[in-house]
This record gives C-alpha cells, sequence and structure tokens, in this order.
C-alpha cells in the first residue's frame, strides 16, 4: 500500500485503483478535452480535415476511415481507441477515466455510452470523494445499438450485437446478441 500512496492521482486513475477525480493535474487534462470538443461539436460536418486533426489531439488512437459524428462526449480521450473503419453516430459519451477499445469494423449507434467511470459501492469510500475505473473492450466488427450504456468493465466479443436500450453489465461472448436491461442472451431470428 505504501507504493500506492506515492502515485499521482493519474496514475492511480489509469491502474484502475481508487483516485480523486478532483486533483488539479485531472482537472486541466479534462479542460484541455472539453476545449478540443468544443473544437469538434461546433464545427459540424463542415470541416472533415479539421476535425480529424482534433480527434488525432484528442483520442489515444484513431484508425484509418473512421467516422465519429459529432455531437461526441468524453473525459479525456487519450484512453479511447478507436479501430480502423469505426463508425461513430451521433451523441455518444465515453468516460474514458479508463481504457476503451473500440475494434475494426465497430458501428456504434446514437447516444450510445462507454461508462469505464466507477464507484466504490461503500458510502464512506464515496463520501471521501474517491471513484475508480474500469476498462471497456470492444472486439471486431461489433454492432450496438443506439441509446445502448456499456457499463464499467464489460468486454463484448467480436461479431456480437447489442440491441438498442440494452444496458451491458457483463462480458458478451464473441457472436452473440444480448438485448434489455440487463442485456440478455437472446436468440437470433436471422437476416432482417
Amino acid at each position: 500500500m505504501q507504493g500506492a500512496d506515492r502515485l499521482s492521482e493519474k496514475e492511480k486513475m489509469l491502474a484502475g485503483q481508487l483516485y480523486r477525480a478532483s486533483n488539479p493535474e485531472l482537472e486541466a487534462e479534462r479542460l484541455k478535452a472539453a476545449t478540443l470538443l468544443q473544437a469538434y461539436n461546433s464545427a459540424g460536418n463542415h470541416k472533415p480535415e479539421e476535425q480529424l486533426d482534433v480527434l488525432k489531439e484528442l483520442l489515444g488512437a484513431i484508425g484509418e476511415r473512421t467516422v465519429l459524428r459529432p455531437p461526441f462526449y468524453c473525459d479525456y480521450g487519450y484512453n479511447i481507441r478507436l479501430g480502423e473503419d469505426v463508425f461513430v453516430n451521433f451523441g455518444c459519451v465515453f468516460l474514458d477515466v479508463a481504457r476503451i477499445a473500440i475494434g475494426n469494423g465497430c458501428q456504434i449507434g446514437s447516444y450510445v455510452q462507454f461508462l469505464a467511470a466507477d464507484h466504490p459501492r461503500d458510502a464512506h469510500l464515496r463520501r471521501q470523494g474517491l471513484e475508480l475505473g474500469r476498462s471497456i473492450s470492444v472486439g471486431r466488427n461489433v454492432w450496438i445499438g443506439a441509446g445502448a450504456l456499456i457499463l464499467p468493465g464489460v468486454t463484448i466479443g467480436d461479431d456480437a450485437v447489442v440491441g438498442a436500450g440494452s444496458v451491458v453489465t457483463r462480458a458478451v461472448a464473441p457472436g452473440v446478441t444480448v438485448a434489455g436491461n440487463p442485456a440478455r442472451e437472446r436468440r437470433s431470428s436471422g437476416e432482417p
């Protein structure tokens, strides 16, 4: 535990340990991200080259041919990794206090939320202003329907489908379709 005391709040956050988000270093990084997001979101779809430059500065990685429609919201940006040929529709939220990785070829509906931010269940720890993050990983060729919530620590396997409005609380196996609150496996009904 003594080594953990020597870590900065950012290092604790990135390690998935309890940390204080009110730390000045983290507040400055959120402000930088907010400034970049304002520039990105206000440009609309009218200046794609400028938007891509902003995304390259904001995000940890963005693959070729990836589309991220504004408005888009995140905490820090640098913990977000988007693969190639990813499509993220309007209004998505990435609370990226931990890594959020989206694989190649994913399609993400409007207003989907990736919530890597978490809070202790212990009321005493919450009163101290402590929180933590747990990474989210989405495999290749995943389709996530509009309004879905992906909760902290979730992994979604390749070729999976998450129904619109679902709340994903646990891992989704490759090739499986889930829907509901909480999201549960559904039988495939074939192609539309």
